[in-house]
């Protein structure tokens, strides 16, 4: 098996859907590997790498919102792309919520599938490249753009790629009021469905780890307009 191949591990509980996934992505040179149980999903996902991992919710054994919180336990990194038939913004909302990176709604055009997980295997690739000493900083926190590390007042931070993404984007643009329509665009790398509330809910996410615990807060709301990331005076 050749090693520089992305490993990209599918949950799925149909088969026809499983298997057309893996023949499109192994076409495209990835290595695949399909499990149609949450709970073998998770169990595969726990001893195995990959670089990114396709996840349906209604699954037999574990619906895939627990396959997605145990492997956030262990993983908080890898990419997870939820594809599923639950299209309601409270089924994303809860995707979102125990740590999806994304969500695509069946039924789905692959072309859209890939682009997606070239957007994140691309990302990921970048977070492996050598350390520079790249660092961003806003106040007490700081992103080390290489090795993608973040700390605030000296505590270790951990965020899913797609938190990192977000927050990277915001301290960029320190200072700076950055629409929710802008934040779609540039973090998402795509138009995403302006119907969910998911940049607010990714804000909240961020909150949570960086301004929670402590006096100074970063992350501002400016109502009507979007977002703006500055030492709060």
């Amino acid at each position: 098996m050749n090693t520089d191949l992305k490993r990209i591990l599918i949950v799925e509980d149909d088969s026809r859907i499983a298997q057309n996934i893996s023949k499109g992505l192994r076409e495209k040179g990835f290595d695949t590997e399909v499990a149609y149980d949450g709970l073998i999903g998770s169990k595969i996902a726990s001893a195995n790498h990959f670089d990114l991992i396709i996840l349906d919710i209604n699954l037999p054994s574990m619906n895939g919102y627990e396959v997605c919180k145990n492997i956030r336990q262990r993983n908080p990194n890898v990419p997870i792309l939820m594809l599923t038939a639950l299209g309601e913004a409270d089924d994303k909302i809860e995707g979102f919520n125990v740590g999806a990176d994304d969500y695509i709604v069946k039924p789905f055009d692959f072309r859209e599938l890939l682009a997606r997980v070239n957007v994140f295997l691309k990302r990921s690739h970048s977070d492996t490249e050598p350390a520079g000493g790249n660092t961003l900083r806003v106040a007490d926190l700081e992103i080390n753009v290489d090795t993608k590390a973040v700390t605030r007042s000296g505590q270790t931070v951990d965020l899913t790629p797609k938190e990192l993404a977000l927050l990277e984007y915001l301290v960029r643009n320190k200072g700076r009021i950055v629409s929710k329509a802008d934040i779609a665009e540039k973090v998402w790398d795509m138009n995403f469905d302006s119907g969910t509330n998911v940049v607010e809910v990714y804000i909240n996410f961020l909150r949570k780890k960086i301004d929670r615990d402590f006096e100074t807060k970063l992350i501002h709301t400016k109502s009507g307009m979007g977002y703006v990331l500055k030492e709060d005076a």
